[in-house]
């Protein structure tokens, strides 16, 4: 790999995997002569990857133009390989990032001062959303002139995966199920906003030395789609408690609060629940999937 992308003059002399990858296989690569190390992420083969997760690294690397207005604060892109020719998997080479994992660091600062650190992840988050784009639906495609087209094909995908793994699907097809029979207010959104799909803490780095929280990098962003911004996972988790992240509201906004929000707002939390179902199976946690049930029937109860 490093032969491909470097030539035959650059020598990798060590590779550490990183345990911070959830879905690829992420090294950091340090390479004969060059002082900063590179990081390697190579995608699942692809009779690994869920028909909702399909090609979540190419979507990545369609997603960096668009993701312009926070460049500064992420790796770039060295090379790029999805020809299979190598190992018969997807990878790219980024430029390391300093930085520490948020979860790891943040806790070592006084909580008088994580406001800080979520009024920064409300600015990151409002400048992704403030992108407009060409189409609803993953950056790469498919796309769907329509929002509830893109919801509900996300939510059909998603129940495919789970009858693939030999689980029950049946609440999520009666969630699709709900998201036609309201498909005009799903389709009240008429904008399509870019979305990160997955930032939160353990995907944000802080600067190591900073005396207060500072975010200096963001990672990861293979789930960027064009949509609305209440549907994106930041939204959720920024909601998700009443505590510190509560700052992230004064520099990104408020939410629409009406009546057709809240119920779209749930067709985007169920969505939520069956891709953490799929995850929770990938990382074989079986006691968590079987509680994912119970979650998807208290939201049904409020569909209904």
């Amino acid at each position: 790999m490093c032969r491909r992308a470097f030539g035959d003059a650059v020598v990798p002399v060590s590779a550490v995997e990183l345990g911070t990858g959830m879905y690829n296989n992420v090294y950091r690569v340090a390479l004969a002569g060059r002082d900063r190390p590179v990081i390697l992420r190579v995608a699942p083969t692809e009779e690994r990857q869920f028909r909702s997760e399909r090609h979540l690294m190419r979507n990545e690397h369609a997603s960096q133009p668009w993701l312009a207005p926070i460049a500064h604060l992420m790796p770039q892109v060295i090379a790029v390989d999805w020809t299979g020719q190598v190992i018969g998997r997807d990878w790219m080479i980024q430029t390391y990032l300093d930085g520490v994992p948020a979860p790891e660091h943040l806790g070592s600062y006084p909580r008088s001062t994580w406001p800080g650190f979520f009024r920064q992840m409300g600015a990151i988050t409002r400048a992704v959303h403030d992108v407009r784009g060409p189409h609803f639906g993953p950056v790469a495609g498919p796309a769907f002139a329509t929002w509830s087209e893109a919801v509900i094909a996300s939510l059909e995908d998603i129940a495919a995966d789970l009858d693939g793994v030999g689980l029950d699907s049946a609440d999520v097809r009666k969630v699709a199920a709900a998201a036609g029979q309201g498909r005009a207010v799903l389709d009240e959104v008429t904008e399509p906003c870019l979305l990160t799909g997955d930032l939160w803490t353990v995907n944000t780095l802080l600067d190591r030395d900073a005396d207060v929280p500072t975010i200096s990098g963001v990672l990861d962003f293979d789930r960027c789609t064009f949509g609305v911004p209440e549907a994106d996972w930041t939204i959720r988790m920024a909601s998700a408690k009443s505590d510190e992240r509560t700052a992230f509201w004064e520099v990104y906004g408020q939410l629409d609060r009406s009546a057709a929000a809240v119920w779209r707002s749930r067709i985007y939390e169920a969505r939520h629940l069956g891709a953490i179902r799929l995850e929770r199976y990938r990382l074989g946690k079986t006691d968590a999937v079987a509680e994912s049930y119970g979650a998807m029937a208290d939201l049904l109860a409020e569909l209904s």
